[in-house]
């Protein structure tokens, strides 16, 4: 049985052991309305070459895995409609139907792990919702960074999420959370809300040694890097925390349950904003895709000097 397919770039970078960093694609198809979300992927993908690395966006389609688009793939994922939202539950179901599917952090961290690419940069990650001691809303995120061994570079969890619960499940994981030039975690849209990261490292360098040593101590899992982003495109915690919370008041009004609140919180963030998170998202992003493909590079070279 065949698993996954890959694009002929990414097989070509595999083969010549160059480095490779994994996306997401539900920021394609659940992010952004057509057609600034092709624009948008496109841009990330640009992002990763223009640093040295071959981008690897990963989605089911009509059944089948793929670790790597075509650019027509890519352009027909981003204008598709009824695109299933996949993590570790549903994923296998979904390719079993022939349907066709966006990966979430937690499933684009199992296709990169299959396909032996141990860097991957998003936006941010799910982690535990407010409220989570009422409705047990944890996200699938945290329990696969604690199981495949992949590097994953976001501007923090999601800042629509309860922070301080969220690095506690990640502790007790055992999951590195690390901030990457600061003390403080970022908290996607800021750079900081307050709370102090677990571990600091200050360059790709770093970051990559790391999970070398992780790999060769046995342990289980990934790290998750904090970059911060930048600072000319965050919108400061004290401005987003009032707006967060009305955006969560009204999800609880409407009735917004599990794989729906996310999106709904991050389209009602949106409007509150006046489009400002948006521009912020995306900026976070190509910063993340930047710092990832560091990263790869970075492990490549290690991996030169041990074989």
């Amino acid at each position: 049985m065949t698993l996954y397919t890959t694009s002929p770039e990414v097989q070509a970078a595999l083969d010549a052991g160059n480095p490779v960093v994994a996306l997401e694609s539900t920021i394609i198809t659940h992010g952004m309305p057509w057609p600034q979300n092709l624009e948008m992927a496109r841009k990330v993908e640009d992002t990763i070459r223009e640093n040295g690395a071959t981008p690897a966006t990963i989605a089911v389609m009509d059944g089948t895995l793929h670790v790597g688009l075509t650019d027509e793939q890519l352009e027909a994922l981003a204008q598709a409609k009824n695109v299933a939202k996949l993590s570790r539950a549903d994923m296998a179901v979904c390719m079993a139907q022939g349907r066709t599917g966006a990966t979430t952090v937690a499933a684009t961290m199992i296709a990169a792990r299959l396909a032996g690419i141990g860097v991957f940069a998003t936006g941010g990650i799910g982690g535990v919702h407010k409220g989570a001691e009422e409705s047990f809303d944890v996200s699938a995120d945290l329990q696969e960074l604690a199981q495949s061994p992949v590097t994953v570079i976001a501007a923090g969890a999601k800042a629509i999420l309860d922070l301080p619960k969220t690095l506690e499940v990640l502790e007790t994981l055992g999951v590195p959370t690390i901030a990457v030039g600061q003390d403080d975690l970022p908290a996607f849209w800021s750079r900081s809300a307050g709370h102090a990261a677990p571990l600091r490292m200050d360059s790709a360098a770093e970051i990559a040694r790391a999970q070398v040593m992780r790999a060769a101590l046995g342990l289980p899992g990934g790290q998750l890097v904090a970059n911060p982003i930048p600072q000319e495109a965050e919108i400061p915690h004290e401005v987003m925390a009032p707006i967060i919370a009305q955006a969560t008041a009204d999800a609880e009004t409407h009735g917004i349950r599990g794989k729906q609140v996310t999106p709904y919180l991050l389209q009602r963030i949106f409007e509150l904003t006046e489009g400002r998170s948006l521009t912020a998202n995306i900026a976070l992003v190509l910063n993340n895709a930047r710092l990832g493909a560091e990263i790869a590079r970075e492990l490549c070279t290690i991996r030169g000097e041990l074989a």
